[in-house]
């Protein structure tokens, strides 16, 4: 094993032409790095001064290569570049001051192709089981008798593939990609494009840009068989991807859900917040994991304070969850069942506020 001490050493050894101390005291060796039987740095000199120095980067190659042990050495000389001067920056006005027409802020487009209402399943917050709420909405949506469609939006963690048992990719068809169907459902997720164990490591315009492929390129319905509803299963939170889809679509409403606890609660106002300052209807307010682990009644207290309408309540219920893993909602497994009719009930309100 090199000793980086020993290395230190040999280096120091080999005197600065210019300031007549050795290498190291002279700033000269910079990025040292030291293996088990290698070493290596970086020597950055002055701008036109590579001449001097190159015999003395051969010296300390040499000094290196005899210390015992030493199989590969590594020294760049490198010169600096004189920094660009900086343009000269003169003061004027901004063109949203000179130009009185410019939007102030980003204009929804139009909604996706034959689509007829997209409504959003947010929350403030993860862990509230809002994915889960997402799902088995559609389905009881879909119960009703109305064309349903629905988009993983949560590209950093999707869970959509997993819920309604889905995998592999949709096929690109004349220039859309044509979404999975599933329990009457039509389904797409970011969860679809990638590899079940890849880490969405993506920065915000990454993330934005894949919400606007699914969004936008998508056949969700034709002109002879148009959707009835997009539900569109948000990330938590109030970031840039909730941007991305309000900037990107007209929303018809949103849905918020939150456990009944306050921290949860706290997250959900600012949720109806973020709807509220972009003109998109709360449509309602649904506590999901309701009972004596959690409490009960927080969410529909807050709808009270908010105004917005109370949607109902759903139990913290184990089939709920392992319908979920399964890949079988569990409004579609058990259509008779408590969990589905609670569904059913909130699908009812969600479908007479968006006229459906």
């Amino acid at each position: 094993m090199i000793d980086r001490t020993a290395v230190t050493a040999a280096l120091d050894a080999i005197v600065d032409p210019k300031s007549g101390q050795g290498l190291v005291a002279a700033g000269l060796v910079q990025g040292l790095m030291v293996g088990e039987d290698r070493a290596g740095f970086v020597m950055e000199v002055p701008a036109g001064e590579t001449a001097i120095y190159a015999p003395v980067r051969d010296a300390a190659e040499a000094a290196l290569k005899a210390m015992p042990g030493m199989a590969r050495v590594s020294v760049v000389l490198t010169a600096e570049t004189a920094p660009a001067a900086a343009p000269r920056r003169t003061a004027g006005l901004s063109k949203a001051a000179t130009d009185p027409g410019r939007a102030k802020a980003p204009v929804p487009t139009d909604r996706p192709a034959h689509v007829k209402r997209v409504l959003a399943v947010a929350s403030g917050k993860g862990g509230v089981g809002k994915s889960t709420v997402a799902v088995n909405l559609a389905a009881a949506l879909a119960a009703r008798g109305l064309s349903v469609g629905i988009l993983d939006a949560d590209v950093y963690g999707p869970s959509l593939p997993t819920m309604l048992g889905l995998s592999g990719q949709p096929d690109y068809v004349d220039g859309a990609i044509v979404p999975h169907v599933a329990h009457g459902l039509k389904a797409m997720s970011v969860g679809l494009l990638t590899k079940a164990d890849d880490a969405m490591i993506w920065r915000g315009p990454m993330a934005s840009q894949a919400i606007t492929q699914m969004l936008t390129q998508t056949r969700w319905g034709t002109e002879d068989a148009p959707l009835d509803i997009l539900v569109v299963d948000l990330p938590p939170g109030t970031g840039d991807v909730q941007l991305t889809l309000i900037q990107k679509t007209p929303l018809d409403g949103a849905v918020i859900v939150s456990t009944p606890q306050e921290v949860a609660l706290a997250d959900a106002r600012r949720a109806h917040t973020l709807f509220q300052r972009v003109n998109v209807p709360t449509l309602g307010l649904i506590e999901n994991m309701s009972g004596p682990v959690f409490g009960q009644g927080g969410a529909e207290a807050e709808s009270a304070r908010l105004g917005v309408v109370f949607l109902g309540d759903l139990p913290l219920d184990a089939a709920l969850r392992q319908a979920g893993d399964a890949g079988h909602p569990l409004v579609s497994a058990e259509p008779e069942g408590e969990v589905a009719q609670r569904f059913a009930a909130v699908a009812a309100r969600v479908a007479e506020s968006l006229g459906l």
